[in-house]
């Protein structure tokens, strides 16, 4: 059990780092092949910032652990609206000002939508997982076409500047693009089996420790940049995080571990997980188009997204202690 809460801890340390590591070698690396600002925010740093969901829940469908798996993503795009995005909007107002953010929220909520409606027959086959790996090749080569265009945005001023300040020489971008995509995968692995033991040991579903521990651990990149971007008038970094990171759980995350191993899905999944995943796509939809036509997120909708958090994960454990006894 020691070892077990060791291999998590260790594991999502060096899952933070060499996620981080990873999206500046990927982002540092495209701009010296002058690629536009707006691609970069788009695809690189969105692909950055889900590989960890990506490697842990194909890692966990590869080893028989479709409730991680399926938890993880889930799990993660429940906590990047209602904890990152929450408490971003709390410590600092988040405007949504981009235009290619305003197209791509209704595309999460079709994508969500999607996802809904394939998997309300009970499992994820490979079809389903097929279909959700079309729709995102696709969507990719959508963004990329808008990336390419050039014109004028918001976000790609904002993620023009990150760039200016930070980027790397062209080795030492290549190094840490490799380094940090080998330290995630080994410290994904440290994060699955360290999960799969306590839960194991504790009597706790895998459903529970995907969309609790693993789903926290896994968004920690999320937090970290949207918290950064928000206190730096970043706004649409911040919400772009969000936005592109839930896009590729939805689709590429779950269409892959469908592909390597298809699942079944529990009623808790389908009555309660899915569901919240949902509400909460439509609130942030909400919010950022503004009922009174602001797209802002303010302190007070920011509190409300911590709100449902706090109450999600605590019927989360409650549920779980109950069955478990």
């Amino acid at each position: 059990m020691s070892l077990a809460i060791t291999a998590i801890i260790f594991g999502l340390i060096l899952l933070v780092w060499s996620a981080d590591r990873f999206v500046e070698g990927a982002a540092s690396t495209a701009r010296h092949f002058n690629m536009p600002p707006l691609l970069i925010g788009m695809v690189i740093v969105g692909f950055g910032t889900s590989a960890p969901e990506m490697v842990v829940s194909a890692l966990a469908a590869a080893g028989g652990n479709p409730g991680i798996a399926l938890g993880n993503a889930f799990g993660s795009n429940i906590t990047n609206i209602a904890l990152i995005l929450g408490l971003t909007a709390v410590l600092n107002p988040i405007r949504a000002n981009s235009q290619v953010l305003h197209r791509e929220l209704p595309i999460l909520i079709a994508a969500t939508a999607l996802v809904c409606l394939l998997l309300s027959n009970g499992d994820v086959s490979r079809q389903d997982a097929v279909v959700l790996l079309v729709v995102f090749a696709m969507l990719m080569s959508w963004t990329i076409w808008q990336g390419l265009q050039k014109k004028a945005d918001s976000l790609a001023t904002q993620v023009d500047t990150e760039l200016n300040a930070s980027t790397l020489p062209i080795r030492a971008a290549i190094t840490w693009l490799i380094v940090g995509l080998l330290v995630l995968i080994i410290s994904s692995r440290l994060l699955v089996w360290g999960a799969v033991t306590i839960a194991h040991t504790l009597g706790i579903s895998d459903l529970v420790i995907g969309l609790t521990v693993v789903a926290v651990g896994t968004s920690l990149p999320e937090l970290a940049a949207s918290i950064i971007a928000a206190r730096k008038g970043e706004d649409d970094i911040a919400l772009g995080n969000i936005i592109g990171s839930n896009l590729f759980n939805t689709l590429a995350v779950i269409g892959i571990a469908g592909a390597i191993h298809p699942m079944q899905i529990g009623p808790d999944v389908l009555y309660r997980d899915i569901p919240v995943m949902a509400a909460l796509t439509v609130l942030l939809f909400t919010f950022c188009f503004g009922l009174r036509g602001q797209g802002r997120i303010n302190r007070f909708e920011g509190s409300a997204l911590l709100l449902c958090y706090l109450a999600y994960n605590t019927h989360l454990i409650r549920s779980s202690l109950m069955m478990s006894h």
